[in-house]
């Protein structure tokens, strides 16, 4: 596969597949590009898609620069710290998320706000 891009307000972040959840990592492949405009939770963006996975090895604190799939929600997730629910620094998800790649330097987000324009793409 590919690697991805993931570009955020006109910001943009390289990012690597990740070796799990290759059923999702699939279902989000095959969908590209998304794009949505994103709501922020915590240090976390968020936004709704058309993919349709299952929860696979899922979890709820994941490390920072975590792009997932919440199948609760269909939405994509960034996170690149602490949320509303983390018990400490590390980022933690409203409920379990399917990580499917890490993105570089995410720490640049800080300052985005929710509405961002979020957008996902295979080079």
């Amino acid at each position: 596969m590919s690697e991805l891009t993931v570009v955020v307000d006109g910001r943009e972040f390289a990012a690597s597949w990740t070796n799990e959840n290759p059923k999702t990592r699939s279902a989000i492949a095959d969908a590209l590009p998304l794009e949505g405009r994103a709501s922020r939770w915590g240090d976390e963006l968020y936004f709704s898609s058309d993919v349709e996975a299952q929860i696979e090895d899922a979890r709820e604190t994941v490390e920072e620069g975590t792009l997932a799939y919440w199948p609760q929600g269909q939405a994509i997730c960034l996170f690149w710290g602490p949320t509303p629910a983390s018990t400490d620094e590390r980022p933690r998800a409203a409920s379990p998320v399917n990580v499917f790649a890490r993105v570089a330097a995410p720490s640049a987000l800080d300052d985005v706000d929710g509405g961002a324009r979020m957008r996902l793409s295979a080079e």
